[in-house]
C-alpha cells in the first residue's frame, strides 16, 4: 500500500513537472514539423553578414580581417564570413588561413556564426548536381573547422525549362537530405536561404524544409526576397522555422520596394519567438562604412 502511494505521489510530480515546463515554454512548446526547436521568447544579438562589405572585398579593398574588426569596433556579437572573400573560393581555404581568422575573431569578442556558398540544386545533369552537393560538404567543413553553426545554402536559379517545380524537387530534397545529415556529423546547420528564385514564397520554403525533416536543416530568412504578397505575412509564417536571419533596408511589395519597418520585424519577434543572431546586410549605396554603420544604428534602436 506504501509503495504504491509513492509511486502515485512520483507520477503525480512527474505530471506536475511536465506541465509546468511545458507553461515555460509557452505557445512555441507544440511545435509543427520542420520547425525550430528552441525556448520560447525572444532574445537578440545583432550580427552583420559580410556580403555589406561586398564591393570591396571583392576589389580587394578590404580582407574578412577588416570585417572582424569592424564589427570589433562597433560592439556588434557576430559575423557571417560569407565563402565568396575567402581566398580561392570555391577551393576550400587552408587551416592557416582559418584558424587565423577564427583566433582574430575570438581575441575580439566577435562570434563566427557562419559561411555560405551559392550552389544551385536546379541543375537537371546529376554530375554537376554531385559538384554541388560536394561544394556544400566542403563548406560544412570550413564552418566545422571556424567552429560556426551554420552554411548558407540556396535552393537554385529557377525551374529548368521543361521541367515542374514539383520535378525538381524530387532531386532537391534529397540533396538537402545528404548535405543536413552531413551537417548533422560535424555540428554544422544547413541554413536554406529562400532567394526570390526557385523558392519565392514561404509555403515554398516551408515545404521544403518539412520534406527534409532534419533537425539540422532550417531556414535563413532573408527579409529582401519576400515578393509574393505582404512581406511582414512572409516573415511571420517563416520565422518559426528560421535559425538565423538576414535583415535587409528594404522590404518588396511585388516589383516595388519600401524601407523596411524595423518596429514591425520586432513586434512579430515578440510575437512568435525568436532567440539568437539577428544579422543585418546593408545594401544601400555609398561608401559601405557609412551605409552600414547607419542601418545597423537604426536596426540597434528598433531591437533594443
Amino acid at each position: 500500500m506504501i509503495a504504491s502511494m509513492q509511486r502515485r505521489r512520483f507520477l503525480a510530480r512527474s505530471v506536475g513537472i511536465a506541465a509546468i515546463s511545458a507553461l515555460a515554454e509557452g505557445p512555441r512548446a507544440a511545435l509543427a514539423k520542420g520547425e525550430v526547436k528552441r525556448r520560447g521568447g525572444s532574445k537578440i544579438k545583432i550580427a552583420l553578414n559580410a556580403y555589406s562589405f561586398n564591393a570591396p572585398l571583392m576589389a580587394g579593398k578590404m580582407t574578412l580581417d577588416d570585417v572582424i574588426d569592424y564589427c570589433a569596433a562597433h560592439d556588434i556579437d557576430g559575423v557571417d564570413t560569407t565563402g565568396y572573400y575567402f581566398p580561392g573560393y570555391p577551393k576550400v581555404p587552408s587551416d592557416e588561413f582559418l584558424f587565423n581568422l577564427k583566433r582574430r575573431a575570438y581575441l575580439n569578442g566577435v562570434t563566427i556564426n557562419g559561411t555560405g556558398v551559392r550552389n544551385d540544386f536546379t541543375l537537371t545533369d546529376s554530375a554537376r548536381l554531385r559538384g554541388e552537393i560536394q561544394l556544400v560538404k566542403d563548406w560544412i567543413g570550413v564552418a566545422h573547422k571556424l567552429g560556426a553553426n551554420f552554411v548558407r545554402v540556396f535552393s537554385g536559379k529557377a525551374v529548368p525549362e521543361g521541367y515542374t517545380f514539383d520535378r525538381v524537387l524530387e532531386w532537391m530534397v534529397p540533396a538537402f537530405k545528404e548535405c543536413a545529415e552531413y551537417g548533422r556529423l560535424h555540428g554544422v546547420i544547413v541554413g536554406l536561404q529562400h532567394h526570390d528564385d526557385f523558392l519565392k514564397t514561404a509555403d515554398e520554403t516551408i515545404r521544403v524544409v518539412q520534406a527534409v525533416g532534419s533537425d539540422w536543416f532550417s531556414v535563413i530568412l532573408d527579409v529582401g526576397s519576400l515578393r509574393q504578397g505582404d512581406p511582414y505575412d512572409e516573415i511571420e509564417k517563416l520565422l518559426p522555422y528560421a535559425c538565423t536571419w538576414q535583415v535587409k533596408e528594404n522590404v518588396w511589395y511585388g516589383k516595388k520596394s519600401t524601407p523596411i519597418d524595423l518596429v514591425r520585424v520586432r513586434a512579430i519577434i515578440e510575437k512568435v519567438g525568436f532567440r539568437g543572431f539577428l544579422p543585418i546586410e546593408a545594401l544601400g549605396k555609398g561608401d559601405p562604412e557609412v551605409v552600414v554603420t547607419s542601418f545597423l544604428e537604426k536596426v540597434r534602436k528598433a531591437m533594443a
